[in-house]
């Protein structure tokens, strides 16, 4: 694939599949903006200070790359947070960070975007979603609520704005090796008393293709859906989960 002088947003890209995401395009020549409020720690891209939460934040830093590139050609929203919680558990707060940045974050850089992609009558979008855009999981009633809501503004989305030849879908990535697993499994920990190694081991186990993903192997999902070579696929929810939502 080669996307040279092609303008992609990546949301969340400072770490896990979004940095692994921001690197692949970046050395197949697109020009990558990195929306996050953590900096990046090497050069692969330009790196835009932006609080995924912040409405305005988005709207005007959506702008600033336009501006300068005058087109935006693909766009990645991959920020999010998880929660290992049932509902009992889960505070007000932990609720509105869950929905303000995977649901109204996700919303809000879609509407932001999409204006300029019309104007260009051409844009790919993916969005992140989950396994739990398909299936239910203990202890995750918030964050799975939130990714059947990126599930289903994926496909409205995509009917929308097929006829703007913009195209839309949707990453459902399982268990992977990232900075956001560590978290949650940190917190089972925490909360379970389990040892780390035996969760880890049962992590790998459950999946059928007897290990958890690597962030790299969801970048190269996710770029072949910008990709031209995807381009009768829109409004589709994609599986990246070593098997585990087919069982």
């Amino acid at each position: 694939m080669n996307w040279t002088n092609q303008t992609v947003i990546i949301t969340g890209a400072t770490t896990g599949i979004g940095k692994a995401t921001r690197h692949l395009l970046y050395n197949n020549g697109c020009h990558v903006f990195n929306f996050d409020s953590s900096p990046q720690e090497d050069t692969a891209g330009t790196f835009v200070s932006c609080d995924i939460r912040d409405r305005e934040q988005i709207r005007a830093a959506v702008k600033q790359v336009a501006t300068q590139e005058g087109k935006i050609d693909m766009l990645f929203s991959n920020a999010g947070v998880h929660l290992f919680a049932n509902i009992e558990e889960t505070t007000d707060d932990q609720l509105d960070n869950l929905v303000d940045i995977n649901i109204i974050g996700t919303y809000v850089i879609l509407q932001s975007v999409l204006p300029y992609m019309k104007q260009q009558n051409k844009g790919s979008i993916v969005l992140m979603g989950s396994d739990q855009s398909f299936v239910g999981k203990a202890s995750s009633s918030a964050y799975g609520m939130t990714k059947g809501a990126v599930a289903q503004l994926t496909k409205s989305t995509a009917i929308d704005y097929a006829k703007y030849n913009i195209r839309v879908n949707c990453i459902c990535p399982g268990t992977i090796d990232t900075p956001l697993l560590a978290k949650a499994v940190d917190r089972f920990v925490s909360i379970s008393g389990q040892p780390k190694e035996e969760v880890m081991s049962g992590l790998n186990t459950v999946q059928p293709a007897g290990r958890i993903g690597q962030p790299e192997e969801i970048a190269n999902a996710v770029a072949f859906l910008l990709s031209d070579e995807s381009s009768f696929i829109t409004g589709t929810l994609l599986s990246a989960d070593g098997g585990y939502v087919c069982q």
